[in-house]
């Protein structure tokens, strides 16, 4: 065997031996039936989730993080989306029809009770944690992807841990059917749809990374004695999916497209409306409308550093994407309190640079400082000691010092010693007195000067 087979076959027992999942795997059936309980949503499950619900509205309305994370790890609302991709994986049309329902009842539950709450709440203020979850992202996508494969996995093993309440509370599944229930209640369509958006995107691709989880770890199927009914049930659980998959894939690709647009346009602004003294105090970027608008501050830049931008605009994939740039403070279309907020912003980001910057060199200081006040109290803790153990000894003085080698300029920090004598010692005595020191002194070395 070549020395190259034998690499490929150490690394794969390797990768075998600590990422092989069906190791850890507890018995199937206690998986699958622990999913099909969460399943079903009556009576105290739907009452929790109520109360969840009730929660997460209020702390999105108060723009509390801690109470609106408390109500996601209580939400028992992973169950019915798990569900789906599990009957997908086995096969079982009569276990998919089951989650739907649920996936509907609780979603319907859930935006009735947020409306409720957000129709008599005294607070009707959006709030920067509300607003967050009316605008869902590539990075939303990948995070349900990971969550559901993390959760399917964990549920799998037998020490299961607690991966299904982290899964709630990464995915965010709660806050945006709350966000809903906001929008509703405030008549914003754009606020309902878009936190309804990122709360389907989230269920779908959890189902997904369920599904994926079941068929690679070899979940044994649901077996039909009469196989056209098999087939039938086969094609029902396909139409189900894609019915149900493709509007969440058209979505998604729309998402990145626009992530990419976003992505490039910020590149395009950065790099290609970087003009001598202005700088760009506020920025929009539209991805529908295809549109960018940028606010410069500073000489104006003339018409044709404009077009010559503008014909840059294809080699950041941008060709067809309008640029609108407005100049000078007294342009009616530039909004004033935009330039405020961004002036304000960039102070406070070098106030706390240089407050970090400040309090690091104090930090640096008050060590020093601890290091000097230490040496002078061993300095007049160790003097009458060193009287009683060396009568000849006159004064001692203890510090902390930097040495500098000369030729090489390396630099060492020691202590140093300086000793007056009555009489001198011999060399003998010397090395005795430094050994003492050293050890008194609880260091690896020292420095003596003897006067």
């Amino acid at each position: 065997m070549s020395i190259d087979k034998r690499n490929m076959h150490a690394i794969k027992a390797f990768l075998k031996d600590y990422l092989d999942l069906r190791k850890d795997k507890d018995d199937e059936l206690k998986t699958v039936d622990s999913i099909r309980k969460g399943v079903e949503f009556k009576g105290a499950n739907l009452w929790i989730l109520i109360f969840a619900v009730f929660m997460a509205s209020f702390g999105l309305n108060v723009n509390s993080t801690a109470v609106i994370i408390g109500a996601m790890l209580i939400s028992p609302l992973m169950g019915p989306i798990m569900g789906v991709g599990l009957s997908v994986g086995l096969n079982d049309f009569e276990l998919m029809k089951r989650s739907l329902k649920s996936f509907f009842i609780t979603t319907g539950f859930c935006v009735l009770t947020s409306t409720i709450y957000f129709l008599f709440t005294p607070i009707a203020e959006a709030q920067s944690e509300l607003l967050a979850r009316t605008s869902p992202s590539i990075y939303d996508i990948f995070i349900a992807l990971m969550g559901g494969m993390a959760g399917i996995v964990a549920l799998s093993t037998k020490e299961k841990g607690n991966v299904i309440p982290g899964v709630a509370i990464a995915t965010a599944l709660m806050p945006p059917l709350c966000t809903a229930g906001y929008g509703i209640a405030s008549g914003n369509l754009a606020y309902f749809l878009g936190a309804f958006y990122l709360y389907f995107i989230n269920s779908v691709f959890i189902s997904l990374a369920t599904f994926v989880g079941v068929r690679l770890l070899h979940f044994q199927r649901k077996q039909f004695v009469d196989k056209v009914r098999e087939k039938h049930v086969r094609n029902y659980i396909i139409i189900v999916v894609i019915l149900t998959m493709c509007p969440a894939f058209y979505l998604t690709i729309d998402m990145i497209k626009g992530a990419f647009f976003e992505t490039e346009a910020n590149r395009f602004i950065a790099q290609e409306l970087s003009f001598v003294n202005t700088q760009v105090i506020d920025k929009k970027i539209d991805y529908d409308k295809k549109e960018l608008r940028v606010a410069l501050l500073g000489p104006e830049v003339t018409n044709e550093q404009l077009a010559e931008a503008r014909e840059r605009l294809k080699k950041y994939k941008l060709k067809d994407a309008q640029l609108t740039v407005m100049q000078g403070i007294n342009n009616q279309e530039l909004d004033v309190s935009t330039v405020k907020a961004m002036i304000l912003e960039d102070f406070y980001k070098n106030s706390e640079a240089r407050i970090k910057e400040q309090t690091e060199k104090i930090g640096e200081l008050e060590q020093q400082l601890k290091q000097s006040e230490r040496y002078e109290d061993m300095t007049t803790m160790i003097a009458p000691e060193m009287k009683a153990l060396y009568p000849n000894v006159s004064s001692v003085a203890l510090s902390r010092t930097l040495e500098v080698q000369i030729d090489s300029m390396k630099t060492d920090t020691l202590v140093m010693a300086v000793l007056s004598f009555t009489k001198r010692p011999n060399n003998k005595e010397i090395d005795k007195i430094e050994q003492w020191l050293v050890a008194r002194l609880r260091i690896s070395s020292v420095k003596l000067v003897v006067e």
